[in-house]
């Protein structure tokens, strides 16, 4: 069987069990504990390419399927195909004849003309097929209502924007480790790679077009790492100083912690509830060549980590929905419910009342989120500085960018709010 009928198989099955519910991290991580048939970035490209395209293939079968809704694996494998079909990778023919011989790698050889028919009639009826589905937002933007109405109320004039990028392709970004290199000196070392990149400010390069870490000069000894140029600024927004007693709270997998100690010679706390992701923490500064206490512990269960010593700085880089980096994770858009965002705001709420206890008076806490939704942003800030009245003092970013900084061609889409305690 040839290489696209076997990557459409698996990609259709991967795709099959995050539509159920399970997610593509995941997915991709069970999958490295197995040998597969199938290149992982042929894999890579099919699951993230339909998911970030969910809402309009789904339409598409809807419009041409006489069945119904057929079983999951033969409806996963027409999403494959129809993402296929529209990437230009491949000839359309090509397409057509792999997805038919998927079928009886699935074991579903009874949908063999059923598949050839839906992807034949979407070839035949491409131009009718765009004013159908036009007309349905989730089609047309590639994400759920009630995400596009969240957006289209916080961003009136910006929503659409925003949800094109999260169909995007993300763009690679590297934090240059200043302590062993100059980023005009590794911003050459690259170039004589062979991957362009330009400066976007401080430590960071931004590559032209993404490429694998291997090939990045000196990766493996710590010169630099791979971090989006919107999460880069939680380092730069703490205000820190050598000697600092500092928590990254939520620290896993480790990017702004290495970016913390990279900066400036501080005593780092990095937790994470996670203990896998905790492994992954201390395995990040290891190869940066850096050190912290890490301890794996929820920061909201004091009694569990802290040793009664307050810190002058907090980083609270809350969980949250994670819609500002969606086009890294496509299937987040799909996983995610509407009564998610609520029940993230209370437990974000719920980790700054529990942090600000660590605090030291005349100390300050960096709220961060990857998101672009104002119910985890502004108004979790609002809500607790009601809570702490005169003690808790909103301050402008050092940085003098936004609190909320939307997804964009060079960065993600990430919210900073900087609070003093006030003596």
């Amino acid at each position: 069987m040839s290489a696209l009928a076997l990557a459409l198989r698996d990609a259709s099955q991967i795709v099959a069990r995050v539509a159920a519910g399970t997610s593509l991290a995941a997915e991709f991580e069970r999958l490295a504990e197995h040998e597969a048939e199938t290149s992982r970035a042929a894999l890579i490209d099919l699951t993230h390419g339909t998911l970030r395209r969910y809402g309009r293939v789904q339409a598409i079968v809807r419009q041409l399927s006489r069945r119904g809704h057929s079983d999951a694996p033969v409806e996963a494998l027409l999403w494959c195909a129809l993402y296929a079909l529209e990437s230009g990778r491949y000839a359309d023919y090509t397409v057509v004849d792999q997805a038919v011989r998927a079928c009886g790698a699935l074991e579903r050889w009874s949908a063999k003309g059923y598949v050839n028919a839906v992807l034949r009639g979407f070839l035949r009826e491409r131009g009718s097929l765009e004013a159908r589905i036009g007309a349905e937002p989730e089609a047309r933007h590639q994400h759920p209502q009630w995400w596009i109405e969240l957006l289209r109320a916080a961003y009136p004039a910006q929503y659409a924007a925003v949800l094109d990028a999260g169909n995007a392709h993300p763009p690679m970004c590297l934090r240059v480790n200043t302590r062993r290199v100059g980023v005009a000196d590794y911003q050459r070392r690259l170039g004589a790679a062979g991957i362009p990149a330009r400066e976007l400010g401080e430590a960071a390069l931004l590559l032209e077009r993404p490429v694998p870490v291997e090939r990045l000069p000196g990766f493996d000894r710590g010169d630099v790492s791979v971090q989006d140029f919107g999460a880069q600024r939680a380092a730069r927004c703490l205000e820190l100083a050598a000697g600092q007693r500092v928590l990254d709270a939520c620290a896993a997998p480790g990017g702004k912690s290495g970016h913390i100690l990279e900066r400036v010679q501080v005593e780092l706390t990095a937790l994470d509830a996670d203990p896998a992701r905790c492994v992954r923490l201390e395995r990040n500064l290891a190869r940066l060549g850096l050190a912290a206490r890490v301890a794996n512990a929820d920061c909201t269960r004091l009694e569990e980590w802290w040793d009664g010593v307050p810190f002058d700085r907090v980083l609270a880089d809350v969980p949250c929905s994670a819609s500002g980096i969606v086009r890294r994770h496509p299937d987040i858009k799909w996983l995610r419910r509407a009564g998610d965002i609520a029940a993230f705001a209370a437990r974000q709420g719920a980790i700054l009342d529990a942090l600000w206890q660590v605090l030291r008076p005349d100390g300050k806490l960096l709220y961060a989120t990857c998101s672009v939704f104002p119910q985890e942003n502004d108004a979790v800030i609002d809500a607790f500085i009601a809570r702490r009245g005169a003690q808790a003092v909103r301050v402008p970013l050092t940085d003098g960018a936004a609190a909320q900084e939307l997804p964009g061609a060079d960065r993600d889409g990430f919210y900073y709010a900087l609070i003093h305690k006030q003596a």
